[in-house]
């Protein structure tokens, strides 16, 4: 691709990133460009100069060389939750910011000659319909991935291990979650930075992610799906031998304190594992309606009275950024210019390590 549509398609993203329209970005220029070069610039027609480029970069939050960068990332179908909800301008901002993100990510990889190769061991799996099908999915895939029947601890760094790739988007409240394959070949999932204070819910969201992204459904409908998808997650986080050993295999009720020490322990809600235990015949329908009334009146339905403690991060890219600055494979510069900071910032947050 040659530079003029290079930099054409770069800054008709970070424009849409930012949520600005062409008048919207020369207003926060306060005018220094006009809505007309602006337009001459996203069509490709003209190449700005360094200092109207640096204009741009701090506009649009980006770095200089940002405009540049040719690392292809293309975007497969992407499937959002509450996507009806959500306006399509909000929809473009969460998708720029996620090639912006993978952008960087897969630039610094092509450097480090790394290979994105991720083994779905569900790709034969037959075609899902029903809880029973979820259930046995999520069983082969944790045995497939040795985890056992025990807690998962952080499921960020598992996801990221097994080559696929979680963004975390700083994006409007309705966004959950949304997944798709970059370049067709690259499975990403990406969760709502501003529900990081729930743990348990980004793992939840991200497992539910995962089952859209792994999962082939039959002849189902969307709300059905969805439940589906639920129940992968659910399944994913406590295998059904795990959550009968924990409380039994049949119950007529369940305490609020067995409840929170099961959240602690596996990282689930309190919410998620009453709905794990009606799948799994534990209780039946009609407590489970109980339980959920008793939240809505207590008001837990949104902040539960005992929270997970775990930590849901992962420091791949950061481990092979400064691996790639300490080899010599990438000049400080550039380091800065992919964690997306000048490079000023990134000497003082970096200064004692370098």
């Amino acid at each position: 691709m040659e530079i003029n549509a290079v930099f054409a398609e770069r800054f008709k993203s970070a424009r849409l990133m930012n949520g600005f329209s062409l008048q919207d970005l020369a207003d926060a220029l306060d005018g220094k460009l006009s809505r007309q070069a602006l337009h001459r610039y996203e069509k490709g027609e003209v190449i700005p100069d360094s200092e109207k480029i640096n204009l741009l970069s701090k506009a649009l939050k980006v770095s200089a060389d940002y405009f540049f960068r040719s690392t292809k990332v293309e975007l497969g179908e992407v499937e959002f939750r509450k996507l009806s909800k959500m306006p399509i301008k909000e929809a473009s901002i969460i998708k720029e910011k996620t090639k912006e993100y993978l952008s960087r990510y897969l630039e610094l990889e092509e450097i480090l000659g790394l290979a994105n190769k991720f083994e779905n061991h569900l790709k034969d799996f037959e075609v899902v319909t029903s809880f029973a099908q979820v259930n046995k999915a999520a069983k082969l895939l944790r045995e497939k991935w040795g985890l056992g029947n025990g807690p998962i601890f952080n499921i960020v760094e598992l996801l990221e291990d097994k080559n696929i790739k979680v963004v975390k988007l700083d994006v409007d409240e309705d966004f959950d979650g949304l997944q798709t394959f970059v370049n067709e070949t690259i499975p990403v999932v990406a969760y709502n930075l501003k529900k990081a204070n729930k743990p348990d819910r980004i793992r939840f969201s991200l497992l539910h992610e995962l089952a859209h992204l792994l999962l082939k459904f039959g002849n189902v409908t969307e709300k059905q799906k969805e439940t589906l998808c639920h129940q992968f997650a659910g399944a994913m986080l406590l295998p059904e031998e795990t959550i009968k050993a924990e409380i039994g295999e049949h119950r007529n009720k369940l305490s609020t304190l067995e409840l929170a020490n099961i959240k602690k322990q596996y990282g689930v809600s309190m919410q998620a594992i009453v709905m794990r235990a009606k799948d799994c015949g534990i209780i039946n329908e009609h407590y489970t309606k109980q339980f959920f009334f008793l939240i809505k009146q207590l008001g837990w339905k949104v902040d539960e009275p005992y929270d997970y403690m775990g930590v849901e991060e992962s420091n791949r890219f950061e481990q092979l950024l400064f691996r790639a600055l300490i080899e010599d494979q990438i000049s400080m510069s550039k380091a800065a210019s992919l964690n997306n900071q000048s490079l000023a910032d990134f000497k003082k947050q970096h200064q004692m390590v370098f």
